[in-house]
């Protein structure tokens, strides 16, 4: 019985184990892969973020400069970031939050300027 004595003193006068979660919530890690977000102003719509995603979660339309991206389908791997030429996709640390209707992701840009080549 004495034996018990020591644990619950500890645990009676020591904090709490957990966390307060809705008001103490906790930073997220230095390397967290939260969710996916696009700098629409630098994407030239190759479409290679859409052909290496595993989840097939991506769709680009070039012609209409559309990006768009189903969240609950992505597993959040950062394949298609690592596969971008431009760099315009990158993993925010924050986690998507639950909701109650599903809507995809869809960003409208401005159509990659051609370069004129002069001879």
């Amino acid at each position: 019985m004495f034996g018990m004595l020591k644990p619950i003193l500890k645990n009676w006068a020591g904090k709490p184990a957990t966390r307060l979660y809705p008001f103490d919530k906790r930073d997220a890690f230095e390397n967290a892969r939260g969710q996916l977000e696009i700098d629409i102003d630098n994407c030239i719509f190759c479409g290679i973020c859409v052909r290496k995603c595993p989840s097939t979660c991506l769709t680009v339309e070039k012609a209409n400069s559309k990006w768009e991206l189903d969240p609950y389908n992505c597993v959040v791997c950062g394949v298609c970031v690592e596969a971008c030429p431009k760099k315009c996709l990158h993993m925010n640390k924050n986690y998507r939050t639950a909701a109650y209707v599903k809507e995809n992701d869809s960003q409208i840009g401005k159509p990659p300027v051609k370069k004129a080549v002069v001879e």
